[in-house]
């Protein structure tokens, strides 16, 4: 497989963002030029930083946060008054994921580590990227989970996909030594990829949250072959997590289905397009998480110059603005059996929202309502591996509709 380089720009209130393949486009907000996309390799050359976010992304939200813009310096000040700013390292050498308490413990490191890596970056405070490195180099002995059930491979998904974005950030800190790199690095080979190898027979977040932890870790420790695995997945789960009327009277059997499509998908009471396999397991609770990872893979493979958005657009698309309708009327729409939503919002939408109305131009009306009266009001920002959106994609809350060119 042939891998293309490609320039990707973020967020302005006049974007159009350049992209893998041969529709480049021009950030005309920060007048940059029209940069090619670069020779072919046989092989996959890795852009570092590369997972959720690259560098150019990462300057210019530094450059909207000093300049005190919405909606990114009030998103960095929640983080640096958090709690997680100033977290020190509680390394385990192996978690027993049935303890909520030992799950806990590197769910909390792991986010911490995100947000003070996000945290330098921003704002060139040195504290900051000795407290991420400190935590990354303190899990660099964890040998791995030992439950020995699928609540094993979610959370090494989980936190998987949260270490390893916070180390590509540090990678380029000078003060992170090549052997603690490489020690980090072994860590993920010895303690996470037997977990996420191999997809779980529960329901699909769980598998989703692995491919988004597989990609991420796969660019950290710029391993091609763990890379294509979950690019395999994300193209096997995606059309069995979620429906199009395209994919016929049922959606896609996949292994843990039982061969019973009707329970798996949790009864729904008609299929339509955009549903999940788990909107009517608990009312878009658990979906949120699925279609989050399924979105953070994407911009993952966006940053390495592969683009798996344009594939799947309608697919993803459907479902951002089906659950979001959902979760705004306070109703599941007569879909499925219990009609009321569930109250939780996470940080899902943003990646999402950016890249398919940003950058594309596309007008997704129930995600960016929800996102401006519900993601953005609510107390939370982090979330297993569904963190600080807002600040590295957000966008601007202007009132048109689709961002004129």
């Amino acid at each position: 497989m042939k891998f293309l380089k490609a320039a990707v720009a973020l967020m302005t209130p006049i974007v159009l963002i350049s992209c893998a393949g041969p529709a480049a486009e021009r950030n005309s907000d920060s007048k940059l030029p029209l940069i090619a996309n670069a020779v072919a390799k046989p092989a996959m050359d890795f852009s570092h930083p590369g997972v959720l976010v690259s560098d150019f992304e990462l300057a210019y939200v530094t450059s909207k946060i000093a300049a005190g813009e919405s909606p990114w310096s009030e998103e960095f000040e929640r983080a640096k008054n958090s709690d997680l700013a100033s977290r020190t390292p509680t390394g385990q050498t192996n978690i027993d994921s049935r303890n909520d308490h030992e799950a806990d413990l590197l769910r909390d490191d792991a986010i911490a580590a995100y947000t003070q890596a996000l945290l330098w970056r921003y704002s060139g405070n040195e504290t900051y990227a000795i407290g991420a490195i400190t935590i990354l180099n303190a899990w660099a002995d964890f040998e791995g989970f030992s439950a020995g059930t699928d609540q094993d491979k979610l959370l090494a998904g989980w936190t998987g996909a949260t270490l390893a974005p916070a180390a590509e950030i540090m990678r380029s800190y000078p003060g992170w030594h090549a052997d603690e790199i490489i020690n980090l690095q072994s860590m993920f080979r010895r303690a996470f990829y037997t977990q996420l190898n191999v997809a779980s027979s529960w329901n699909g977040n769980v598998d989703l949250t692995q491919i988004d932890a597989m990609m991420a870790i796969a660019v950290f420790n710029e391993d091609e072959e763990l890379f294509n695995k979950g690019l395999m997945r994300f193209n096997t789960r995606l059309p069995a997590y979620i429906y199009l009327a395209a994919d016929g009277a049922a959606p896609q059997a996949v292994t843990g289905d039982d061969g019973n499509i009707q329970k798996f998908w949790f009864q729904p009471n008609r299929w339509v397009n955009g549903l999940t396999q788990e909107s009517c397991r608990d009312n878009g609770h658990h979906s949120q998480y699925g279609v989050g990872s399924a979105l953070h893979a994407a911009e993952t493979a966006w940053h390495q110059g592969i683009d798996i958005y344009t594939k799947n657009q309608e697919r993803l698309t459907a479902a951002m603005e089906l659950l979001a309708g959902q979760l705004l009327t306070g109703s599941m729409q007569g879909i499925c059996p219990n009609d009321q939503v569930t109250p939780n919002r996470f940080n899902t939408w943003e990646v999402g929202y950016n890249h398919f109305h940003g950058r594309k131009e596309l007008d997704l009306p129930n995600t960016r309502k929800l996102i401006l009266q519900q993601i953005r009001s609510s107390k939370s920002r982090t979330d297993w591996n569904l963190n600080y959106e807002t600040l590295t994609h957000g966008r601007p809350a202007i009132a048109a509709p689709v961002l004129p060119k």
